[in-house]
């Protein structure tokens, strides 16, 4: 027999406590206790440790110059993006988490993928039915015998069929419906998150079968559910956008298998995700004249270049105090740059409401992008338009320097395949490069006064 217990998690971290709490003594957080049943052995002597009998045989710790390793041969999917994402493939017997808003396309992505590759797919729904299913797969891609679907959200079921069909890889939509029949929490408590993702991961890696999991959002942007489930899995991908625009971003957070820095661009159409190949021509496909408050900043995401556009508008404040708003660039960042062009350019930005954007709906954190931010506030102050052939590489210090950036070479082949017939850069990135194989005119500036006399004649 076992004993029944009521205990207060914190959704936040996993802590336990006897009783109601409105701080969590473990991560601080407020209004994070909930309450749930759970199950233990009634009596000590009712537990086996297994640990006081003999090891299992070949089961021992092994030095580590014996450990041979073995290459990663990892299973591809039609969707490059998605596999750059990944680090080039899906590793076998890893567990993925895939998170984003609701209706952003987190389920869309995966059945696209599972609907237009060869290999032999489960995908397990515990939110639509078999009908609605087959009226988005219908939509995204033909449909294949190798797909099979199953709405069911007890784990014990899901895992005996995945035993039985054998499949390349398991998809769960999502964590949150599951429930483990040893527990009595309802689905989505942190405890049945916590026991469902545990025994995906112990199927995952004893079959080699990889995982994917598409996990729910709170309202703070995170994912749902105990801190300890994006411990647990191998990746973690997050899938975003603005639902006003039609490009999707999926970002990787956690990657145990490849780079964190890697990003793969969508197109939301009606036919499913469209792969963005080519993300700077489509960027820049609506900038066809030269207006004023506008710079193409060449920024890096993981090893892509990436041309964007940055948008600024600067007005004399009405009110008060001006105003300062940044979309997809930081604000604090907004604001440094702004006081450096007060104080070392003499730019009166301070009487000034400040509005900035980055076009396209894109987030971008490279510090690259400073040297376009920059030209595009200048601009929309004077009303002088940037040459729309003009582009800009470089980090802006607090003393008023242009600073150097990585990856140079890549963000100058990219402006040049593009067509743009100069390029700003720091002088500190022209050591050792070879700038006459290029088309494009690389101009080298150390500090913004010489930008300002080269771009607009200041």
């Amino acid at each position: 027999m076992s004993k029944t217990k009521t205990v207060y998690i914190c959704s936040n971290c996993g802590n336990k406590a006897p009783k109601w709490f409105g701080k969590c003594t473990s991560c601080g957080e407020w209004n994070t206790c909930q309450e749930e049943i759970e199950s233990k052995p009634g009596t000590r002597e009712a537990r086996k440790d297994s640990w006081r009998g003999e090891p299992r045989k070949g089961h021992r710790p092994v030095p580590l110059p014996e450990i041979q390793a073995k290459g990663i041969v990892r299973t591809t999917v039609p969707d490059e993006e998605l596999m750059r994402v990944l680090g080039g493939g899906i590793v076998p017997g890893s567990i993925v988490l895939l998170g984003g808003q609701p209706g952003i396309g987190k389920s869309t992505l995966l059945l696209q993928a599972a609907v237009r590759t060869n290999l032999r797919v489960l995908y397990v729904s515990g939110e639509e039915s078999e009908e609605q299913i087959k009226m988005r797969a219908d939509r995204v891609g033909p449909s294949r015998p190798d797909c099979y679907i199953f709405t069911e959200t007890n784990t014990e079921k899901i895992l005996k069929q995945a035993r039985e069909l054998e499949p390349d890889f398991l998809v769960i939509d999502s964590i949150q419906t599951l429930s483990s029949p040893y527990l009595e929490s309802t689905p989505g408590s942190v405890s049945q998150v916590r026991e469902t993702a545990g025994e995906m991961q112990r199927f995952a890696k004893e079959t080699g079968v990889p995982v994917f999991l598409i996990g729910h959002i709170n309202k703070e942007g995170s994912i749902a559910g105990p801190k300890l489930l994006e411990h647990i899995v191998d990746t973690v991908l997050q899938f975003e956008g603005d639902r006003h625009y039609s490009y999707r971003i999926l970002r990787t957070l956690k990657n145990r298998f490849g780079s964190t820095d890697e990003m793969g661009i969508y197109e939301m159409q009606a036919d499913g995700l469209r792969e963005v190949s080519n993300p700077s021509e489509l960027l820049l496909a609506q900038k066809d004249e030269d207006l004023s408050g506008s710079a193409v900043g060449a920024t890096m995401e993981g090893m892509r270049p990436m041309l964007i556009e940055a948008q600024g508008l600067v007005s004399s404040a009405v009110y008060g105090n001006p105003q300062r708003t940044a979309t997809g660039f930081d604000l604090r960042r907004m604001g440094m740059l702004l006081a450096v062009l007060e104080k070392r350019c003499h730019l009166p930005f301070g009487q000034n409401d400040v509005f900035l954007n980055i076009a396209g709906g894109i987030r971008v954190s490279d510090p690259a992008i400073d040297l376009a931010v920059v030209c595009a506030l200048i601009s929309s102050l004077h009303d002088i338009p940037v040459p729309k052939d003009y582009c800009f590489a470089g980090e802006v210090g607090l003393s008023g320097e242009i600073r150097s950036v990585n990856r140079v070479e890549q963000r100058i082949q990219e402006a040049d395949r593009l067509g743009f017939t100069r390029i700003f850069i720091s002088k500190y990135n022209a050591k050792g490069l070879n700038f006459d194989k290029y088309n494009i005119e690389v101009m080298l500036v150390s500090r913004l006064e010489e930008l300002l006399d080269e771009v607009f004649g200041l």
